[in-house]
């Protein structure tokens, strides 16, 4: 009995140690399973590519008449409106008639200035004969001559004045100011109608001065109903000039851009959504917008290699245009990121798309979220 005993330890001891190795190695699996990271699912990818991109300036327009495209119109004397044609936003032609007047004192005017010129004319041929005869001095010819030449302008003025006792739109256009109103007295001071060319429009963008300071004439406007991708395109305007002043009111330069390709018959006083386009990149680096995680100050993406693992990666960001971002440094081009899903994502995460079967028993990641 007392034989076998060292022996029957010495087997138990060898049993222990063989125990207590497989455990060992059972914690260092259960650990190394712990540690780690699962799979994300849901996280959709897209590849980094190079395409054009426009670094662009954003303002609210309103769409302005084009100055050299206006007519207004007024009373050719003091007279009183007898009758008006049209309304304001009624549609004419050139030679339209908008508004008559009293024609009583144009005649007048008129008959008297034709009377004062045939005066004149007789006047001068009476001052020649006696010029000729040796009995008037020659200045008496020279008035007569000057009086002659005042007497026919005033008759061309009557008879101008005449031919406007009805006003019509010397333009194809719109009416946009009616202030005439029948039987009222009106004067030559007074705007009383406007006739707008509505084919000739600028859109006029009040911008910050630091932002107007980089607009060049030429520039392209993009203009819409609104911001976003799904707002109706209303055509393209070129930039014709930046205001040397700066709005008092606004606190902004004006920037006035010719409508050159409307999309649709635009309306004065229509507020549009306008980008004006201060550069463009050609072959720029560019992934979605969505694929930008903040990191501090900064921002990164998840690159995923051909493992479907992720890996943070810091970028800098430049042009942003519409849903694509411009990656001046941190990545070459033809790298896949992860874009929506990237908040959910850790480093080094194995990434999943939502088409991909889940695991049995998934863990969820977690992450701060912005």
């Amino acid at each position: 009995m007392n034989a076998r005993t060292p022996l029957h330890s010495r087997r138990r001891a060898a049993f222990m140690v063989i125990a207590l190795s497989i455990a060992a190695c059972g914690k260092k699996d259960a650990a190394a399973g712990d540690t780690e990271v699962p799979p994300v699912v849901g996280a959709h990818t897209a590849v980094a590519t190079r395409r054009s991109v426009r670094e662009t300036i954003d303002g609210i327009g309103t769409i302005s008449a084009r100055p050299d495209h206006i007519a207004q119109m007024s009373a050719p004397a003091v007279t009183r409106v007898t009758r008006v044609f049209v309304t304001v936003g009624q549609s004419v032609s050139a030679g339209t008639p908008l508004v008559s007047f009293d024609r009583a004192p144009l005649d007048a005017q008129n008959a008297a200035a034709a009377t004062a010129l045939v005066s004149a004319q007789r006047t001068l041929e009476r001052a020649k004969r006696l010029v000729d005869a040796g009995i008037a001095p020659r200045k008496d010819l020279d008035q007569a001559e000057s009086d002659l030449a005042r007497a026919n302008a005033d008759a061309v003025s009557a008879e101008r004045l005449q031919s406007r006792a009805t006003l019509r739109a010397p333009i194809a256009g719109v009416v946009t100011r009616m202030a005439a109103v029948l039987g009222a007295t009106v004067d030559p001071a007074q705007t009383l109608i406007e006739v707008t060319d509505p084919a000739a429009l600028d859109l006029l963008i009040p911008v910050p001065p630091a932002s107007a300071a980089r607009v060049h004439r030429g520039a392209l406007v993009d203009m819409t109903s609104a911001p976003g991708a799904d707002a109706e395109a209303l055509g393209i305007a070129t930039v014709a000039d930046v205001g040397a002043t700066i709005d008092s009111a606004a606190r902004a330069v004006v920037v006035r851009a010719p409508i050159t390709k409307p999309a649709r018959q635009l309306r004065i006083g229509e507020t549009v959504f306008a980008r004006v386009v201060l550069a463009a990149h050609a072959n720029a680096i560019t992934v979605p917008a969505e694929a930008l995680v903040p990191e501090g100050e900064g921002l990164k993406v998840f690159v995923v290699d051909g493992e479907h693992q992720a890996h943070a990666t810091p970028v800098t960001v430049g042009v942003r245009d519409g849903g694509f971002a411009e990656i001046t440094a941190g990545l070459a081009g033809g790298e896949t990121v992860v874009t929506s899903g990237a908040y959910g994502v850790t480093d080094s995460a194995k990434v999943m798309s939502p088409t991909e079967s889940a695991p049995a028993t998934p863990i969820p990641v977690d992450a701060p979220k912005p």
